[in-house]
């Protein structure tokens, strides 16, 4: 009678944490598709001031057009003016993983201890992934584009390092994002070893 008792408790964990990812995924896919454009907007507008700092261009402007932002860059070429370079990107590309995140991170709820602290942290890493997957993108194009009109010394390490992160980034990170954000709560945050 005793063993029957923890094994309806497990049984029970594991439905409540089930019906918690169904029902927080469908809010969270709401109200996601109705900020993801303007968080989109922030993440790559924050970034795009940032790119300067490493690339020898000039953020100009920034804007949306039909799902996309539209980021323009300069360069100065001698005697001819600026070199404007528009770099899109698509907001749905990165983040259309974030209900599923959302919705994992919820279902983690009742299993977890220290939970500011467990959902801050995972925000910073959600929030952190974004922001690098914006970097490598517009890196990667400016680098290659740079690189293609000779107005940047063509360094084949420079260039595979930016399409290599981007690929990464793209290929890898994006994908994978809500399952390792999950894992590293549960696995950082459980409340007992036996779930």
């Amino acid at each position: 009678m005793q063993k029957a008792r923890p094994k309806q408790t497990l049984k029970r964990r594991i439905l409540i944490t089930i019906l918690l990812f169904l029902v927080s995924y469908f809010v969270f896919l709401v109200l996601w598709i109705q900020v993801k454009d303007r968080y989109g907007y922030a993440v790559t507008s924050f970034v795009s001031e940032l790119i300067p700092l490493i690339q020898n261009v000039r953020f100009e402007e920034i804007k949306t057009e039909k799902g996309w932002i539209v980021v323009t860059f300069s360069r100065p070429i001698k005697r001819q003016g600026d070199l404007l370079m528009d770099i899109l990107v698509k907001t749905s590309s990165y983040t259309f993983n974030a209900p599923l995140t959302f919705g994992i991170m919820a279902a983690l709820f009742p299993i977890i201890r220290n939970r500011w602290r467990a959902y801050l942290e995972a925000l910073a890493i959600l929030l952190g992934v974004h922001l690098l997957y914006v970097f490598s993108l517009e890196s990667n194009q400016l680098i290659t584009f740079l690189m293609q009109r000779g107005l940047e010394a063509v360094n084949k390490v420079r260039l595979y390092s930016y399409q290599f992160l981007w690929q990464f980034t793209d290929n890898m990170v994006i994908r994978f994002e809500p399952f390792l954000i999950g894992f590293y709560m549960f696995i950082r945050f459980r409340r007992q070893k036996g779930f």
